[in-house]
């Protein structure tokens, strides 16, 4: 299960819906060991594209190099799906490659009204896809 702040909640769908039509990007970190997310930290979608996403390699190694450096881990991974469900494509089961993360998917595909508005969390763990329960809270 995640437990996750409306604010955190506010911050990634916000995120999403400013990058749309192109997919929104992104980590929130919490102290090491506690799986607890804290740290809204938004990345350039290096792909630019409404139909995949890609943290930029040097964005990504400065993050894990300041992640070291504070005692903490990747606990959420986020990103947006423009024009379909929030439930990880093929391609984002290949790349997930944190086994302690959370994936959370943010479907942007009401932003002309085209359906509703979905924010979802999965495990990924060796390509096996799980949802999980999302519970949101207003402070930890």
């Amino acid at each position: 299960m995640l437990t996750i702040t409306q604010a955190l909640v506010d911050q990634i769908v916000t995120h999403a819906r400013q990058d749309h039509p192109d997919e929104a990007c992104g980590v929130v970190a919490g102290p090491e060991g506690t799986g607890r997310p804290e740290r809204f930290i938004p990345m350039l979608n290096a792909a630019r594209s409404p139909t995949f996403y890609e943290f930029d390699s040097g964005d990504l190694l400065k993050l894990y190099r300041e992640l070291d450096d504070r005692d903490e881990e990747p606990v959420v991974i986020y990103h947006s799906h423009t024009a379909t469900e929030a439930y990880p494509s093929r391609t984002d089961i290949s790349y997930a490659n944190e086994p302690g993360a959370h994936y959370v998917l943010v479907s942007t595909a009401d932003a002309d009204d085209a359906g509703p508005f979905q924010f979802r969390s999965f495990r990924i763990l060796e390509g096996e896809v799980t949802e999980e329960e999302v519970t949101i809270v207003e402070a930890y």
